[in-house]
C-alpha cells in the first residue's frame, strides 16, 4: 500500500517526459542540456553534408577516370575542365597539366619538369584533402566530450537531488525522483550526441582516406603517363 501512495504522490510531482524534466532543471542543466542538443544537431549537419559530398566526389571520380582512360588525348579532357574543375581530382589534373604545358620550350620539356609536374600536383592534392577534413575535428570533438558534458550535467543534478533531500528531510521517491530524472536526462543526451559523432567520423575519416587513395594513384598514373611521353620526345 505505501509503495502505490510512494508512485501516486511521484506521479502527481509532474510528469516525467523529456519536456517536463527539461522545464524543471535548473539553469546549469538545462545549458547542458542546451548545448549537448545543439552540438547533436551540428553534428548531423555535418555528417549529412560530409556523406553527400563524398558520394558525389567518388560518382566525379568514376567519370573522370573513364574519360581519362578513353584513349582521347588528354589535352581535350584539359581543356573540357581546365577552367571550373569541380572536384579534387580534376584540380590535381588541371594543376598537374598546366605545369606540364608551362615547362615547355619550343616543343621540349625543359630540365627537372617531372619533378615540378609532381610537386604542383601534390600540393593540390594537400589543399584539397584539407578542405576535404574541416569540420571532421568537430564530430571529432563532440564525440570525445560530449559524454563528460552530460556527466556533469548528471553531477549537478544528482547535487540537486541532495539538496533537496537535506531541505525537506525527506528520502522519499518524491523527493528524489525528480533529481535524478534529469541527472539521467542529461548523460542521455550526452550519449545521444556523441554516439552518431564517433561512428560517422570513423566512417567519413575512412571514405575520405579511400577517396585520398584513389586520387593518389590517379596523380601516379598521370606522372608516369607525362614522364613516358616526354621520353619518347626527340632531344
Amino acid at each position: 500500500m505505501m509503495e502505490s501512495e510512494i508512485v501516486g504522490a511521484a506521479a502527481s510531482a509532474g510528469e516525467f517526459s523529456m519536456w517536463a524534466l527539461f522545464l524543471r532543471a535548473d539553469l546549469v542543466v538545462k545549458a547542458v542540456m542546451i548545448s549537448l542538443l545543439l552540438a547533436s544537431v551540428w553534428s548531423w549537419a555535418i555528417i549529412f553534408e560530409k556523406m553527400a559530398l563524398m558520394a558525389r566526389l567518388r560518382r566525379k571520380a568514376r567519370g573522370f577516370e573513364d574519360e581519362f582512360w578513353s584513349g582521347e588525348p588528354v589535352d581535350g579532357l584539359y581543356e573540357d575542365v581546365k577552367e571550373k574543375p569541380d572536384h579534387p581530382m580534376a584540380r590535381v589534373f588541371v594543376s598537374g597539366m598546366r605545369e606540364w604545358r608551362r615547362g615547355h620550350v619550343d616543343g621540349k620539356p625543359t630540365p627537372g619538369l617531372k619533378e615540378r609536374v609532381e610537386q604542383s600536383m601534390s600540393s593540390t592534392f594537400a589543399r584539397e584533402m584539407e578542405r576535404l577534413d574541416r569540420s571532421l575535428g568537430f564530430l571529432a570533438s563532440c564525440g570525445a566530450v560530449a559524454p563528460f558534458v552530460g556527466l556533469f550535467g548528471t553531477v549537478w543534478g544528482i547535487m540537486n537531488s541532495f539538496r533537496a533531500i537535506a531541505a525537506s528531510q525527506n528520502t522519499s521517491l518524491v523527493v528524489v525522483a525528480p533529481g535524478i530524472a534529469e541527472a539521467l536526462f542529461a548523460t542521455a543526451l550526452g550519449l545521444l550526441a556523441a554516439i552518431p559523432a564517433v561512428i560517422f567520423y570513423n566512417k567519413i575519416t575512412g571514405d575520405i582516406g579511400r577517396y585520398a587513395g584513389r586520387v593518389e594513384a590517379f596523380a601516379d598514373d598521370f606522372i608516369a603517363l607525362v614522364s613516358r611521353h616526354s621520353d619518347r620526345r626527340p632531344s
